[in-house]
Parts: structure tokens; sequence; C-alpha cells
């Protein structure tokens, strides 16, 4: 879950850090989506994860930010990247008793009772879904130079950086 975690931190930067590059206008730019905007979906990124942050570790969430309609596109960045290092950290401390004890969720959406760790996966899964539609809207706004932000390229990638630091 820690490699996991340190992957989705990774990945949100390394997308961010991409869209920064490109034209302002592009960051708002409305497509057919669900999240019809990048800024958009990367605010629904952030949403889920702090919804799903407040979860595991058992703190009181608000839902303010999921209904902002045009969420600020420095806000969303900054935060994505702030609070997905948050989230590495808290998952870091976190021992295995902790990740097998189930957590009762009582929402307006669904009710379950479940191990911490599956709704970790749930997080990161949502969160690797989510990016995918931002590289989807990027290429209809002819970006072809999206990164890849696959959780394998990740390991290898990570493991090249440690091997060569060792050299």
């Amino acid at each position: 879950m820690t490699n996991y975690a340190a992957y989705n931190a990774w990945a949100n930067e390394t997308l961010v850090n991409f869209i920064k590059t490109k034209p302002e206008e592009t960051w708002v730019h409305e497509v057919p989506s669900r999240f019809n905007s990048i800024v958009k979906t990367l605010n629904h990124i952030l949403s889920a994860q702090e919804y799903w942050y407040a979860v595991i570790t058992r703190t009181e969430h608000t839902a303010g930010r999921y209904y902002d309609a045009n969420p600020d596109p420095g806000e969303v960045f900054a935060s994505l990247v702030k609070h997905s290092q948050l989230l590495h950290e808290a998952i870091s401390n976190f021992s295995e008793s902790d990740l097998l004890e189930n957590i009762l969720v009582e929402s307006p959406w669904f009710t379950s009772n479940a191990p911490m760790y599956e709704y970790i996966q749930h997080l990161f899964n949502h969160g690797t879904y989510h990016r995918g539609q931002i590289v989807t809207i990027g290429r209809n706004l002819n970006f072809a130079d999206t990164p890849m932000t696959d959780y394998n390229f990740y390991t290898v990638y990570k493991s090249k950086l440690v091997l060569q630091e060792v050299h």
C-alpha cells in the first residue's frame, strides 16, 4: 500500500506538472466527458481523495470541493499534489493490522463495511481511471506528448533511478 500511495502521488504530480506546461485555456476547455475539462476532472480526483482520506483516517470530511462548478486551476493543481503526499504519509504509517481493520462507511450513496486496504485500493483505482480520462481529454486538445503514468512504468522507472543512484 505504501508503494502504491507513492505511485499515486508521483502520477498525480507528473500529470499536474505536464498540464501546467500547456496553454491555460486548455485547462478549462470543455469536451464531452463526465467531468468535462481537465481541471474539473482533477478536482474530482482531489475530492475523492479527500473523501477516502477522511474515511481511512477517521476524520471529518466536508463535500464542498466536489460541488465546485468552476474550480480554480492553480488551487486544484497545488492541492492535488499536496494532498497526494499527505495521503502517502498517512498510508505509510498504517500497520498491517490497521489495513486489515474493517471500517463502516454509511453515506447517502452506499453502505459498506470493508477492510481499510480495500478502500485504499478503490481510491487509487479511481484516480487511475480519471487520469486516463484526462489523457483522452488531452488528446482531444491535440496533446501528443502526455506522460506515461502507468503503475508498471512507475515501478520500472523507479527501479532504474535506484540503480543509477547506487552506481
